[in-house]
């Protein structure tokens, strides 16, 4: 006979326990705040920090503006997707078109922008997705996703040092090459599971 509960059912009730907690006792409370690189596009702040247990500590992180990213879906059901170099990892990588978020600018006219700029293509129809956090542990980068729709071709306008391949892909090629691990861009891989299951 079993006389209580057993080491994986205490886990169990410890962790259901823990999520009924409320997160206010998660919070860092920012001590002082300091910029330590201001780049034209990027900047790096070091933050002191005091914890929940009442000890100090730092926080370096990147300030970043936000992006959106776009997955162009033709009218045959295809896919338009780039072929791009990025220099921090040396390496030419497979993505849908992204971009910043231009001062004052609303998530939704950045993909607007940012897929007639890398793609030459206009959506009549602009569908959102859902936001992303991409790097929580160095950055505050948010990446707002969604899904255009009814394209037409007006010619693309990249900007001055962008140099890409725009691709059509069917959805099936996009996700074998996924299980391959050529597609390792991780907004564009959240994307296509996306797309996966709701198109």
């Amino acid at each position: 006979m079993k006389s209580g509960p057993s080491k994986s059912q205490k886990d169990r009730q410890n962790i259901e326990l823990s999520g009924m907690q409320s997160s206010n006792d998660l919070y860092e409370k920012t001590v002082s705040s300091t910029q330590v690189y201001n780049g034209y596009f990027l900047k790096i702040q070091k933050d002191e920090v005091l914890l929940p247990n009442g000890k100090t500590s730092s926080r370096e992180y990147i300030k970043h503006p936000g992006a959106s990213m776009v997955i162009p879906v033709l009218n045959n059901g295809n896919v338009v997707v780039l072929k791009q170099y990025r220099h921090a990892c040396r390496q030419v990588f497979w993505e849908f078109p992204a971009g910043k978020i231009d001062s004052g600018e609303e998530p939704l006219a950045t993909a607007h922008r940012e897929l007639e700029e890398e793609t030459g293509f206009r959506a009549g129809k602009m569908r959102y997705l859902t936001s992303i956090h991409p790097v929580i542990g160095y950055a505050d980068e948010v990446i707002h996703l969604y899904i255009a729709e009814n394209l037409t071709f007006v010619g693309a306008q990249p900007d001055e040092g962008e140099h890409m391949h725009v691709i059509e892909k069917s959805k099936e090629e996009l996700m074998q090459m996924l299980r391959r691990g050529e597609v390792t861009d991780v907004k564009t891989q959240i994307g296509l599971f996306w797309l996966d299951k709701s198109w």
